[in-house]
């Protein structure tokens, strides 16, 4: 049975609005690649609890308590990932101050946002690396998920498929963990491909694409991806999706794929959320906004913002009221269980 009131998780938040130094000491990370005298230490960026409080209290948390969402899964701003800048070393520091301040948010708000890990990618590189990183941010700060990166290189694709054998010591450490992976590129540095209007989207694609014609989750039956922004092309094609894989000898979508890969609902306008509802299987559809994010304007023809995506939920005239819930809660608790632990230890505690 369904909650009379479900908890509204957002599972596709990132921190857009963290302090201008931040993006200060970045800029001074990279003019250190060229010039070593430039490099700033660590130490350097000092963030006070009082400066991330002042940013998430005007931003994320005001329009979470406009809009009515409780939860947010939250991540670093994925743009500023730029996984192709530099060596590991750069994406290794990088990835700790950014995992380190997304942390420190879910302790000054652990009711509103609980964190997901960005990874230390970086082209050419074996993704092995990736895990000491990953193994920090679920054992010291309870990250309930991870954002992968399956284009380091910024939109010229020199990484092998996300079916390929050198993914698995990651996917080996998901499946230990119990943690799925969001599939969320980072900023396009190739001209051919605006990022979040083009990379982004082609990318939440050719993600499925790769799945649909390999036997990854034979390999790993128990790994779970979330594909972003309603799955790119993916609900508008599914029956060339299910074409090919017919044509490919693979099962039918629902056996091959959908035990194992999930969308959110960063779909911004109702015609396409009532496409996502009407092609892909409730079960499989997790709430989300990417709040101050891709899409920040308020839409002429409704005067609301694009990325309010709760109003399109409560408007959909397919969805009923378990539905909502399924999509709002309940799946986010199948996706991330350890999310559902902490929320269940919270609910034991104040029984």
């Amino acid at each position: 049975m369904s909650q009379a009131k479900p908890l509204i998780i957002d599972c596709h938040g990132h921190y857009t609005t963290a302090p201008k130094s931040l993006e200060n000491w970045r800029n001074q990370q990279i003019a250190g690649i060229k010039d070593p005298s430039m490099k700033p230490k660590v130490s350097d960026l000092k963030i006070s609890d009082d400066e991330l409080i002042e940013t998430i209290e005007q931003n994320q948390l005001r329009l979470m308590k406009e809009r009515g969402s409780d939860l947010t899964i939250f991540s670093p701003r994925a743009s500023f990932m730029a996984h192709h800048i530099g060596d590991f070393n750069v994406s290794s520091t990088w990835a700790a101050i950014c995992n380190e301040l997304c942390y420190r948010v879910s302790q000054l708000f652990p009711d509103h946002f609980i964190p997901a890990a960005m990874l230390p990618q970086s082209p050419g590189v074996d993704p092995a690396s990736c895990i000491p990183e990953l193994e920090k941010c679920v054992k010291q700060y309870g990250n309930v998920g991870i954002n992968l990166n399956p284009d380091p290189s910024g939109g010229h694709w020199t990484s092998p498929p996300l079916s390929d054998k050198s993914w698995y010591p990651i996917y080996e450490k998901m499946v230990e963990f119990d943690i799925p992976a969001m599939i969320h590129v980072s900023t396009s540095c190739n001209s051919c491909f605006h990022t979040t209007g083009a990379h982004y989207l082609n990318a939440d694609t050719t993600a499925f694409m790769q799945c649909l014609t390999s036997d990854l989750f034979k390999e790993f039956p128990t790994l779970k991806f979330l594909i972003p922004h309603g799955g790119g092309a993916v609900p508008y094609h599914w029956g060339r999706f299910r074409g090919l894989a017919q044509e490919l000898k693979k099962p039918l979508l629902e056996e091959h794929l959908l035990k194992n890969i999930f969308f959110d609902t960063c779909v911004y306008h109702q015609p396409g959320i009532d496409l996502l509802n009407t092609v892909i299987p409730v079960k499989n559809v997790l709430f989300a906004s990417e709040m101050i994010g891709a899409v920040r304007g308020i839409d002429p023809q409704t005067g609301h913002y694009f990325d309010d995506t709760k109003r399109y939920i409560e408007a959909s005239k397919i969805l009923s009221a378990d539905d909502r819930y399924q999509i709002y809660e309940g799946n986010a608790r199948h996706v991330f269980p350890r999310l559902d632990a902490v929320l269940k230890a919270k609910e034991a505690n104040t029984i």
